[in-house]
């Protein structure tokens, strides 16, 4: 009964960072609401600062990727319950994304800014659009399984947890990873745009452009025809005319 709580405790802590590295992230890229934006913080040579930044954001990419990885799973689950693997590797990555903003050094050089009116109005909706499109794509797809939350309950109410099956929810008829195409829109939607904000939303793009490939490489050696039949018919995240209009209307 203690493993028990302690597992679920313990996958609620690790949501919990989850949501609030997410939160964070958003008024730290939009620099408000928060102690300190992208902008924010001593200013020093810009070199440093490139390297600085740099290193923080490919610490969190090494994270991620490394612990995403079935051979690393597969290792890392001799040590760790299967229960809690997903929740950890959700703890970890909300850290490194903790490390990244509390450490980052701003670039504050404008590339653009647009001033008041309804282009400003406008970026910021594209923007509130993708952080959208994000969440939703989440829940779509399984939200509770994606953070680890429902491996921990299951562990908590000693019930068998199974995977959630491959399935093509609307958002996944129409490109084949949503939640990156939200996180690029809203990393690049922005009416003012520093040179610290545009190191951040390159790094990260690229890091998303290199992840998919060895995500889908993961998947399609998971799921075989039935992936590569999809991955056919799918674009990976710029929406096909044809076929955004055909799943609007069906």
């Amino acid at each position: 009964m203690v493993r028990r709580i302690l597992a679920l405790a313990y996958g609620v802590l690790a949501y919990a960072a989850f949501l609030a590295a997410i939160v964070y992230t958003i008024g730290f890229l939009a620099n408000a609401l928060v102690p300190k934006g992208v902008d924010d913080g001593a200013a020093g040579p810009a070199w440093l600062a490139v390297l600085i930044d740099a290193g923080l954001l490919g610490v969190f990419a090494v994270q991620h990727s490394v612990m995403a990885r079935p051979w690393f799973k597969r290792w890392w689950t001799r040590f760790v319950p299967a229960a809690i693997e997903r929740s950890t590797f959700v703890l970890l990555s909300s850290l490194a994304v903790g490390l990244l903003l509390w450490q980052w050094r701003p670039l504050t050089a404008d590339v653009w800014s647009v001033g008041t009116g309804w282009l400003r109005v406008l970026l910021w909706t594209v923007c509130g659009l993708g952080w959208g499109l994000l969440v939703l794509s989440t829940f779509v797809i399984g939200h509770f399984d994606l953070f680890g939350l429902r491996q921990a309950l299951a562990r908590a109410r000693q019930t068998a947890y199974a995977e959630p099956g491959f399935r093509q929810p609307l958002l996944y008829r129409i490109v084949r990873h949503p939640i990156m195409v939200g996180f690029i829109i809203a990393f690049w939607a922005t009416p003012d745009m520093s040179a610290g904000h545009l190191l951040f939303a390159a790094a990260a793009t690229g890091y998303i452009l290199i992840a998919v490939r060895f995500e889908e490489h993961d998947l399609r050696r998971s799921l075989g025809e039935p992936y590569e039949r999809y991955a056919r018919q799918v674009p990976r995240f710029v929406p096909r005319a044809r076929r955004l209009s055909e799943q609007v209307e069906a």
